[in-house]
């Protein structure tokens, strides 16, 4: 299994400006969300606990 983000397929944020210039990106892996910024290449993504992740996405839809 590789842990390497090159191998994650990316998504898109249905919020991102339709320029496609302002993005988060997030790829799901088994153990973990990766979240990264599109227009900071530079930047190494950073992942997020599968738990932590839903915990937060209930946070910032209200349920």
């Amino acid at each position: 299994m590789s842990t390497g983000t090159t191998d994650l397929v990316w998504f898109k944020s249905s919020y991102s400006g339709s320029d496609g210039d302002d993005c988060v990106e997030v790829a799901i892996a088994e153990q973990a969300v990766h979240v990264r910024d599109s227009k900071d290449v530079f930047r190494q993504p950073f992942a997020v606990g599968r738990e932590g992740w839903s915990q937060f996405v209930r946070f910032a839809t209200g349920r």
